[in-house]
């Protein structure tokens, strides 16, 4: 039978804890955020819609975005047992440097329209976090104003080949005068992606006031009071800012772009060269051919080609046929550091996040980048820890199974409905 007692007060006063209040909202906000998706919901809160759902969407029915971001949670880990954990060592060598952790920050457009510290924001806080950031060209800030940004640390620039390509080449030299020390060279993009989230908004650069604008804008004045009072948007390439997204995408980029412009551009940039937009293996065995440093196996997030591949899909192909070859860098659907070590122990060298990035961006700042940073390296952590490997190299395969969502079964349903 259960004795009971009547508890004394300073028992009961032991066991109440109160946590401490945090007056500053930014900080309460970016603390209570645990994982990628609540930064993305408090990102949703805080940013017009047209904004936010220029970083969450993707192109037509955005198919590949939700397929690459499935293919991540269709996975299953194979922990080893009875090694020592007690300490992880999470830095990788990629791209000819050092990296404290297996990712880094990817290129992304318009950033400043997301929230107004832009690029400037990822910079500062990748440097502090010891992993690279990358420049977009179609990004909002200068490439001289990252490097000052970032001094220390690693910037890489990502390059669109232009329809003026002297706009192109005069990017590589300011490139490599301010030091940036890898270029990505985009081959994905010889026109924009039908993203209707942006046609159905009316999204457009710069914004445009219509009356569903000003009434979604209405509970995020903070928002709309940063936009206003700070510097004008800048592009690193475009002279002209007026249309839609898909517009100026457009009238920039030129679809004529072949091997001849990748033999050019890399003749031009004397440090690391990457290829980013690799789809299929036959390509990447081309690139890898070539002797170019490193491929990003990337479907740009789904952005571009709708059904395109998902680059986790591909990768394990790709690292038994080339490498050994060429360093494979893989981006798109990355929401968890967990896909980050699932990436490296099939075969990735290194990851990019970019959406993760901007939910973070818009949810805080500065504080909300670094709060991502944290999320993730804390799960890249655990996760390694729970599957008892203290390094990265110590990472392979036979860590990860890729599990199918259909049986076979399943399988030769549809293939007979198909015939």
């Amino acid at each position: 039978m259960v004795r009971r007692q009547i508890p004394k007060p300073a028992e009961i006063f032991e066991l109440m804890k109160f946590k401490k209040l945090e007056l500053d909202p930014k900080k309460r906000r970016l603390e209570s955020a645990l994982t990628i998706e609540d930064l993305r919901r408090i990102a949703k809160r805080r940013t017009p819609a047209a904004a936010f759902d220029y970083t969450d969407g993707a192109a037509e029915g955005e198919i590949s975005m939700t397929r690459s971001v499935q293919a991540f949670e269709d996975i299953e880990f194979h922990p080893s047992i009875l090694n020592d954990v007690s300490h992880v060592d999470t830095t990788t060598q990629i791209l000819g440097g050092s990296s404290s952790m297996p990712f880094g920050i990817a290129p992304t457009g318009f950033t400043r329209l997301m929230q107004t510290e832009g690029e400037i924001a990822g910079a500062s806080a990748a440097g502090a976090a010891g992993i690279p950031f990358t420049l977009s060209t179609l990004g909002t800030t200068a490439i001289e104003d990252v490097k000052a940004a970032n001094p220390y640390g690693r910037n890489w620039f990502q390059l669109y080949v232009m329809r003026e390509r002297e706009v192109s080449y005069g990017l590589v030299e300011r490139a490599a005068e301010a030091g940036f020390d890898s270029l990505f060279f985009t081959v994905d993009t010889p026109v924009g992606g039908a993203r209707l989230r942006d046609s159905r908004n009316g999204f457009s650069i710069p914004p445009q006031l219509s009356a569903k604008t000003v009434l979604n804008a209405i509970p995020r004045p903070w928002w709309w009071w940063d936009f206003l009072t700070t510097a004008k948007l800048e592009f690193a390439s475009l002279s002209e800012t007026g249309g839609t997204v898909g517009e100026l995408i457009n009238s920039a980029m030129d679809p004529t772009i072949d091997f001849d412009d990748l033999a050019t551009i890399r003749k031009m940039w004397p440090g690391k060269f990457a290829v980013k937009g690799v789809q299929t293996l036959d390509d990447a065995k081309r690139l890898a051919d070539l002797g170019v440093d490193a491929i990003v196996l990337s479907n740009h997030g789904g952005r571009q080609l709708d059904r395109a591949p998902v680059p986790f899909e591909l990768l394990p192909s790709v690292a038994r046929e080339v490498g050994d070859d060429v360093e494979i860098i893989l981006d798109t659907g990355i929401r968890n550091g967990a896909d980050i070590v699932a990436s490296l122990a099939l075969g990735a060298d290194f990851t990019l996040i970019g959406r993760a990035y901007l939910y973070g961006l818009m949810a805080g700042g500065r504080e909300g980048v670094d709060r991502t940073i944290e999320i993730l390296r804390d799960q890249i952590e655990r996760t390694m820890k729970l599957l008892q490997v203290s390094t990265i190299a110590e990472l392979e395969p036979g860590h990860v199974t890729q599990l199918s969502r259909f049986t076979r079964a399943d399988r030769a349903s549809i293939e007979d409905l198909g015939r």
